[in-house]
């Protein structure tokens, strides 16, 4: 058993699959799935995401200067599914996906409460990469279900189920 040269392109899978939610400056909302999320520090504690700038969240995430980062569970597949596939360019995503929204503690944005973890990121950075700007955002609050919070504080993320 050998090996062959393999399509670059998507030669590494993270996990897990993320939803990026977003506010513009007419207070529009939207949400996209987002492949390239990752952590990149921890003091302070920050993230990643890479959006493709012919995305319609793209200038909406750039003019707002934030987002939120929702891990959805295995039970919005469908809604992840669907974000992933249609754009806000042809109608409004999250009610179309009858999302349960609630507000952000620190920033301007929507938060996908069916999602199990949500995680309220400031933009610090961002550096164009080829496809996709990548946005450092600084995490500024980390929403999670009660259930999945452990006596430390910490998240129990064998608990939540996700995608």
């Amino acid at each position: 058993m050998g090996k062959h040269l393999a399509n670059f392109k998507s030669c590494l899978q993270p996990t897990p699959k993320v939803l990026v939610s977003c506010r513009n400056d007419k207070g529009e909302d939207n949400a996209l799935a987002v492949a390239y999320c990752c952590n990149c520090s921890y003091d302070p504690p920050m993230l990643m995401v890479g959006i493709v700038p012919s995305r319609y969240s793209y200038d909406m995430i750039k003019e707002a200067g934030s987002f939120v980062v929702n891990l959805p569970s295995k039970q919005n597949a469908l809604m992840f599914e669907y974000m992933g596939k249609n754009s806000r360019r042809d109608g409004d995503k999250l009610a179309a996906t009858e999302a349960k929204i609630s507000e952000a503690i620190t920033i301007n944005a929507p938060v996908l409460a069916d999602c199990p973890i949500n995680i309220e990121c400031q933009i610090v950075d961002s550096i164009r990469t080829g496809s996709h700007e990548m946005f450092v955002g600084k995490i500024l609050y980390v929403h999670a279900d009660d259930s999945l919070i452990d006596e430390t504080g910490c998240i129990n993320y064998s608990a939540a189920d996700l995608l």
